[in-house]
């Protein structure tokens, strides 16, 4: 009688595989296979949009200008973008949570022409330059309170805000500029550490602050949770009231700050609601890869897409194009830019 023969695998009438086979690594894509991958796909050009478009501005225009890579020039465009840095840092808060603040350009004016109207009247410049950002923290409180609390368009809110602060520019400053001569603002606009001017320092800085507010914070988390998913964020414990309101709140102050800005840079306070800046800063925030759609967000691709709006701008002065041509070069990009975003993951 034949003893039976024991199974490895415990399966009658199946082999056992070998040890040999069981080792063997399965075959991994080679370096370069996947990278062709990433560039075929078109999320990952949706993701860093901004990246390839700046190298190409400035192979462009830099071959077009010999002035447009020189140190003067380039130092520049980093002191006019600062302006436009601020305003896109603050209007990322207000993306993120899946809106959009429409009102930053007249608060932007309405900050800066209490600064000129405290100013004129004798009061410190530092008084004057807490009160424009103040102003701007405020009426950023009342847009978030009104959408968060009433449930309003943010649409609707912020357009509706947007007149009201263009108006009351005006009633305060009876339509006229008002100078503001002053050290401390003449520094802040042309002083420089090394080769960065003081404004572009202080941009600088307020990026750095909303990366590690948005990226290294639970409130961060929360904002980001928030535009991605406010309900499931409100079932899970997340107050999104609250997120919205500091969100359009933050976005207020960077308006009341990028006033400073302005006024250090043009020497006074213009009651001229600033429409370009507002524009330009939704076209760098969707350039810069924040998705319209809320709960994705990203500090550095604004603070590019700033710059290099500012630098298009510039590059096509130098070209010699006119400034009629100017929008329709900067809306094709932020047109493409939308396209592009469709296809974010």
């Amino acid at each position: 009688m034949s003893t039976p023969t024991t199974l490895r695998d415990g399966a009658a009438g199946t082999a056992a595989p070998s040890p040999r086979a069981e080792a063997e690594p399965q075959p991994e894509p080679r370096a370069a296979d996947e990278i062709r991958r990433r560039l075929k796909d078109p999320g990952f050009w949706a993701e860093w949009t901004v990246i390839p478009a700046f190298v190409v501005l400035l192979i462009v225009f830099g071959l077009i200008s010999d002035v447009f890579l020189t140190a003067d020039n380039i130092e520049s465009v980093l002191a006019a973008s600062a302006v436009l840095i601020v305003l896109a840092i603050g209007q990322t808060f207000a993306v993120a949570t899946a809106g959009i603040d429409l009102s930053m350009g007249s608060v932007l004016t309405l900050s800066g022409v209490v600064l000129g109207q405290l100013y004129s009247d004798g009061r410190s410049i530092w008084l004057a330059i807490l009160a424009a950002v103040l102003v701007g923290m405020a009426v950023g409180f009342v847009n978030g309170f009104v959408i968060a609390k009433a449930r309003i368009s943010d649409f609707i809110v912020t357009l509706g805000t947007l007149s009201i602060a263009a108006g009351v520019a005006l009633v305060i400053s009876d339509g006229k500029p008002v100078e503001v001569i002053n050290r401390t603002m003449l520094d802040l606009s042309t002083k420089s550490v090394g080769p960065l001017r003081l404004m572009v320092i202080v941009a600088l800085i307020v990026a750095v602050g909303a990366h590690v507010l948005l990226f290294h914070t639970r409130f961060g988390t929360h904002l980001l949770a928030t535009g991605g998913n406010a309900e499931g964020s409100r079932a899970v414990g997340v107050r999104t009231q609250r997120v919205k309101i500091a969100a359009y709140t933050l976005s207020g102050a960077m308006a009341g700050l990028a006033a400073v800005l302005l006024v250090a840079r043009v020497g006074s306070a213009e009651p001229a609601a600033a429409t370009s800046l507002l524009l330009n800063a939704v076209a760098a925030v969707v350039l810069g890869g924040v998705s319209l759609f809320g709960g994705r967000g990203t500090i550095v691709g604004p603070v590019i897409g700033a710059v290099l709006l500012t630098a298009l701008v510039n590059g096509l002065t130098l070209a010699g194009v006119s400034e009629a041509y100017q929008p329709i070069a900067v809306g094709t990009v932020v047109v493409a830019s939308a396209v592009l975003m469709r296809y974010q993951r």
